[in-house]
């Protein structure tokens, strides 16, 4: 079965994919968002890879080294045995800042015999657009566009350069390793100097994992999913992706492919609880002050998406040029999705803005300006919480009033005055608790659907949508309420699939949905376990955990047929939704704990 057999690297610059034999099919330079320089992910004759290809004699396994970002792929066979070293160089220097150019690192590792190989070295700079020149210079490769965009790429190594270019067979007779930069390099590039930035990489991800909370219950998955996050984190503007792909399909075939390479608020208020509560409390800090710093002034329109240097125009673009993923087309650059209306980037705004003053220490000028922030964010609210939108999945068809738009409004009521309370400022508080009751009545009355015993996705329908089952988590209703239990009960029922869950079922804008979305899996498993269905609840988590790839990673979307991985990857927003699961296992039982580790281990 074909598979997202992919392992990422990246040092909070940009990053790259690595195949389950090696190869490297996918990497953005300089940054996340840069065009690609190796795109055969989308298209597998012209897109360009980096490849170390052996016979079929050779036996190949993977692994990340454990507690690090450092991908070793290795190679067995009779003749002998090597292993490639994957990694994009970080770690601080002397004067504390961080060392991560845009760069990658391949030592290549002699273990035994005389292993034999070809390089395949195609970069397609300019994501395959123009043709590329590749060309021996003093003492590296440069390869470069010569047509329409410049773009170019400098290899270094320690193996021949003709028999490189000319994927010769090449003997391996000592250690050896390529360094592939955007910039060309100042300093001579040598073993050595390669393989002290493999020991200095290596050091900085195990004093990152060391610093991370440590759990008795999936403390494996849960240090890999971290891992993974703070990979999909741009520490310049402290922004965090949604994933670090574009345009791989939620279904093979279907048009359903989006550039997932930015920064969608709604992830927000996860990213802050989870990445605090594992301990990384300056990371949280920096993006929610992106999150602030982001903020369009009075009266300006707040966006549901933003570039990862804040970028407030993310202009949509086809590239016709690509085959795309097995097929699936169109590939796009940038997100159309930016210019919608959805009403629940107001309830993500302030719980965010909330977050701050619950977690972090405030000064008197950055209280004033969330301050400011909230009650202009609440009188927006106000004007707009009874229009319709495009709701939390960002369907391209008619506007609706969707439950978790309503919701989310609700929420930034709710956190406002909560707000409020902790600075005293209670001027505005009696007719904001008059709107909060106001929205609260709405929804109860209007999204509930007396014939289906459910909250259904907008008003008046019977159908059911996943993201109901946060209405517990942002504090609307009880677990224990027999409403939310038989809105569970019913997604369940009506969504849930050989252990996965739909988004929803309902036709949209491309038809029904034929997929399941991952983090829906992850919340209903999470109302299982809040209900009193722990049980249930630990063995889907554990089916769920056995769906990721060899390496742990989950994208956005399973097929419910094959259960392969599809769309963006590796995707943010799955593995926030694991770490939450896991770590609520970890801390919401006492009695069950033996129950648990029964499980876990069987």
């Amino acid at each position: 079965m074909k598979n997202l057999d992919y392992g990422i690297i990246g040092n909070c610059k940009s990053s790259a994919l690595v195949s389950k034999s090696g190869s490297i099919d996918w990497c953005c330079l300089p940054n996340f968002d840069s065009d690609a320089i190796f795109a055969k992910l989308l298209d597998n004759e012209n897109g360009g890879n980096f490849d170390l290809i052996t016979s079929e004699a050779y036996e190949i396994q993977q692994e990340y080294l454990p507690k690090t970002n450092i991908i070793v792929t290795r190679f067995k066979a009779e003749e002998g045995s090597f292993e490639i070293r994957d990694f994009m160089p970080r770690y601080f220097k002397e004067d504390g800042t961080s060392h991560a150019p845009a760069e990658i690192v391949r030592c290549v590792v002699l273990l035994s015999g005389a292993p034999k190989f070809k390089v395949q070295y195609r970069p397609r700079p300019a994501f395959a657009k123009e043709e590329t020149i590749r060309r021996v210079k003093d003492g590296y490769i440069k390869s470069h566009t010569i047509e329409g965009k410049y773009d170019s790429v400098y290899l270094y190594s320690n193996l021949d350069y003709e028999d490189i270019l000319e994927e010769k067979e090449i003997t391996l007779k000592d250690h050896a390793f390529f360094v592939m930069s955007y910039h060309e390099k100042i300093l001579s590039q040598t073993l050595d100097r390669a393989f002290l930035q493999y020991q200095r990489t290596y050091t900085y991800w195990l004093n990152w994992s060391e610093k991370t909370t440590s759990y008795r219950y999936y403390n494996t998955e849960i240090l890999r999913s971290a891992l993974t996050l703070k990979m999909l984190t741009y520490e310049k503007s402290g922004a965090v992706l949604a994933a670090a792909t574009t345009s791989l399909p939620e279904t093979i075939g279907e048009v359903r492919n989006w550039d997932y390479r930015f920064c969608w608020i709604r992830d927000a208020s996860m990213v802050i609880k989870v990445v605090s509560e594992l301990g990384h409390v300056k990371s949280a800090q920096k993006f929610l002050q992106f999150i602030i710093d982001i903020i369009p002034d009075k009266g300006d329109k707040m966006q549901i998406m933003y570039g990862i240097n804040g970028e407030r125009n993310l202009t949509e673009h086809i590239l016709d040029h690509l085959a795309g993923y097995e097929d699936s087309k169109p590939v796009r650059t940038g997100n159309a999705a930016y210019l919608q209306k959805q009403n629940d980037i107001f309830g993500i705004l302030m719980e965010v803005i909330y977050q701050q003053f619950v977690r972090f220490e405030n000064t008197l000028e950055n209280i004033e300006e969330l301050w400011t922030i909230t009650c202009g964010t609440v009188h927006t609210v106000e004007e707009n919480w009874k229009a319709p939108d495009k709701g939390i999945w960002e369907l391209r068809t008619e506007d609706r009033h969707f439950t978790f738009s309503k919701l989310l409004c609700w929420v930034a009521v709710d956190r406002a005055i909560k707000i409020g309370e902790l600075i005293h400022k209670t001027a505005n508080l009696k007719h904001w608790k008059e709107l909060r009751t106001e929205i609260f009545n709405d929804i109860y009355e209007n999204a509930w659907n007396e014939e289906v015993q459910a909250y259904t996705q907008f008003y008046g329908s019977k159908d059911l949508d996943a993201s109901t089952l946060l209405m517990e988590d942002y504090g609307f209703i009880e677990a224990q309420d027999p409403r939310y239990i038989k809105t569970v009960e019913a997604t369940e029922r009506e969504l849930l699939k050989d252990g996965l869950m739909y988004r929803y079922k309902n036709k949209d804008d491309f038809g029904e949905p034929s997929s399941s979305f991952t983090i829906c899996s992850f919340w209903f498993i999470n109302s299982l376990f809040k209900i009193g269905k722990k049980e249930k609840a630990i063995k889907l988590f554990n089916k769920l955990l056995s769906y990721s790839n060899h390496l742990g990673l989950f994208s956005e979307d399973i097929d419910f047929e094959t259960k392969r991985l599809l769309g963006n990857f590796p995707q943010a927003y799955s593995h926030l939704a694991l770490i939450e699961t896991a770590t609520n296992f970890s801390g919401g039982i006492t009695e069950e704990e033996e129950l648990i580790e029964f499980i876990h281990h069987f």
